[in-house]
């Protein structure tokens, strides 16, 4: 099969080695990729909003499969458009349309969807740009602490959390009347603050059966102890440790099942990957959030650690012929270490050179995420450079791994944190 892969980041860089790995695979298009997935596939300049364009390529080169990576062209409709045109319609494409996708595309969507199909998630209200004298008196009436979230996309800073009713005054009000995340904020959720330990797990769905992969843990914080600011994920680590059989089974009965059945109840057509955010509190398990497609850097670690064909699988999802099951996955643990740019998730500069990709990956594997390549040089493009992810039946290991990987790096300010998989006892 001819697939086209949408991305650039540490995700891709990961679907694009596994989709290599297929006997099912003819060739491999990455739009717009990295220089680290040029040994896996073709790199090419198409720009995903563009539709005529990508509708000209896939015809042009019999593209049997789309895999969307982020959720931007989900959001905003590329699986519709390639349902809605007649000659891309038997094209399989991996990723929800525009309704579905909004259960990551409005948190009022996705909480509504919860609250109608019981599933356990924290109690809300929502406001919009009009309602900022109600939104304070449902503060003040609110123990704190205070979680605020922008109802749309806002590239993942658009969850606030404040320990102070002033500061969360504050903050509601730059949201909604500042537009401190643009029209994302022009609505806010007032979200209850769950206390518990949070970790992801990822299933594959037609709309009617689904796939369950490995669950994972990443680590959002900038620095050592879960501390700082927000990032993008500087790690991640699969298997969980405390996710035991009855909790699975806890997650299974009450959250996946009910929302893949609440799809197919409210008639939303949905062919791609579910992202359950989740937390273990004291009163169960409950949705933090949803993600229409495979977090990052979950994926580097959930794709080391299957151990079926990739394009077998993502073709069952395509021909919407799943049988619920879990995948079978290797019994390693897989560790990821992102090393990121000096003042990231802040102001950060480009275009900085990156030594010792090639002495790494004899330790671990690399994927490339904010990366270019200039005279045959490869150069920072972002903020989270490279992930180094490695497995080991011995969890110590694939840390050890990961970490010596990451001593051949080297980038002018390239940072990472030294404590990924400590909180889960990984030495």
């Amino acid at each position: 099969m001819n697939v086209l892969l949408f991305g650039s980041g540490g995700r891709e860089s990961a679907f694009a080695w596994k989709i290599a790995q297929s006997k099912l695979l003819n060739e491999l298009y990455i739009a717009p990729g990295n220089p680290g997935v040029k040994e896996y596939g073709k790199c090419v300049d198409l720009k995903w909003d563009n539709f005529s364009q990508v509708r000209d390529f896939c015809l042009i080169k019999s593209i049997d499969m789309v895999i969307v990576g982020p959720e931007d062209p989900l959001v905003y409709g590329l699986a519709d458009y390639f349902s809605d045109t007649k000659s891309l319609s038997d094209i399989y494409f991996i990723g929800p349309k525009k309704q579905g996708a909004k259960l990551e595309g409005s948190k009022d969507f996705s909480k509504k969807f919860m609250q109608r199909h019981d599933i356990p998630t924290a109690s809300y209200q929502t406001f919009g740009k009009k309602e900022l004298t109600e939104a304070v008196e449902y503060l003040k009436n609110t123990l704190g602490p205070y979680v605020l979230k922008a109802d749309g996309l806002a590239a993942g800073k658009g969850v606030v959390i404040h320990n102070d009713l002033n500061d969360a005054i504050n903050e509601i009000t730059e949201m909604l009347h500042g537009e401190k995340f643009g029209e994302a904020s022009s609505r806010v959720v007032v979200e209850e603050f769950l206390d518990g330990i949070e970790f992801s797990v990822f299933v594959l769905t037609d709309g009617h059966g689904y796939f369950l992969l490995p669950e994972a843990k990443d680590y959002k914080r900038i620095q050592n102890g879960d501390k700082g600011l927000n990032t993008g994920g500087m790690g991640a680590v699969s298997p969980v440790p405390f996710l035991t059989e009855s909790i699975l089974n806890e997650v299974k009965q009450k959250i996946i099942e009910p929302t893949i059945s609440g799809l197919s109840k409210d008639e939303i057509d949905y062919v791609g990957f579910v992202f359950f955010g989740l937390i273990h509190t004291k009163r169960g398990i409950k949705v933090i959030e949803y993600n229409c497609r495979m977090g990052d850097p979950e994926t580097e670690v959930v794709l080391a650690r299957i151990n079926e064909d990739i394009m077998g699988v993502l073709k069952q999802a395509g021909e919407k012929e799943i049988i619920t099951r879990s995948l079978k996955v290797k019994e390693e643990t897989a560790i990821a270490v992102m090393s990121v740019s000096k003042g990231y998730p802040g102001k950060y500069a480009d275009g900085i050179l990156v030594r010792g990709i090639e002495e790494a990956s004899k330790e671990a594997i690399i994927f490339q995420a904010g990366t270019r390549l200039e005279d045959n040089k490869i150069l920072t493009n972002g903020g989270r450079v490279l992930c180094a992810t490695a497995l080991d039946k011995d969890p110590s290991i694939a840390r050890e791994k990961a970490y010596r990987s990451l001593m051949f790096i080297d980038f002018d300010g390239g940072f990472y944190r030294t404590d990924i998989g400590k909180d889960l006892g990984i030495k």
